[in-house]
């Protein structure tokens, strides 16, 4: 089975760069007072997308050249466990069970054979992408390398690939009333089990669950 990668500066839609070709240490902003980093995009009850449909999708990047987010609500078979089996890193003795048998998320369909961190800042990594004081975005292996040897970050979300919108591609499916979108909680991002963080997202709008299903029920 083909190892997962996380070694490498992967090529993304609109992720800053500085002239090494490293991810940038901030975000770009859009040219657009309509920005969704560090915002949740929640899909419509009524969305039959079978990669899509039933996702909450932090946004870690929208700027000029697209949006760039990973599912955080949609678990793989693999587990740190393995992840670290297939990038042939062994971990800490003292690592905690709950890290080992967290389950990686499905990020997205773009990049799928590699990994992507979500974890609170801290420690500098080769490629990271600071999202807001409370989040980073990194594509290099050396924080799996930190994880592994027990001097990780304190919370984290490891996804296999991401998700990724050409320019004007997502406020066009926004437009098809297919998303809800909502300011990013860290609570939810890193906190909750995987099961109730699409509940919790739409709570964020101050909207019952169960009223947006039936008013999709009978659209």
């Amino acid at each position: 089975m083909k190892k997962s990668k996380v070694d490498q500066t992967l090529s993304m839609p609109g992720l800053p760069r500085d002239h090494d070709g490293e991810l940038g240490s901030t975000i770009a902003p859009s040219s657009s007072a309509f920005n969704l980093a560090n915002h949740f995009l929640i899909a419509m009850p009524s969305m039959q997308d079978p990669v899509f449909g039933g996702t909450v999708v932090y946004i870690c990047e929208h700027n000029d050249n697209g949006v760039l987010g990973v599912v955080i609500n949609k678990p793989t078979d693999m587990t740190m466990e393995i992840l670290f089996e297939r990038i042939d890193l062994k971990l800490s003795d003292g690592l905690r069970t709950t890290v080992v048998n967290e389950p990686i998320m499905f990020g997205g369909p773009v990049q799928d054979d590699r990994g992507f961190v979500l974890h609170t800042p801290g420690a500098r990594y080769s490629s990271s992408l600071t999202v807001t004081d409370e989040v980073a975005f990194t594509t290099s292996i050396d924080v799996l390398e930190a994880v592994a040897a027990g001097d990780g970050p304190q919370r984290m979300l490891v996804s296999i690939g991401y998700s990724g919108w050409s320019p004007g591609q997502l406020e066009e499916e926004i437009g098809r009333n297919g998303w809800l979108t909502v300011g990013a909680d860290a609570h939810v991002l890193f906190d909750l089990p995987v099961e109730e963080r699409y509940t919790a997202a739409i709570k964020l709008l101050g909207i019952d669950p169960m009223m947006l299903a039936l008013e999709a029920g009978h659209a």
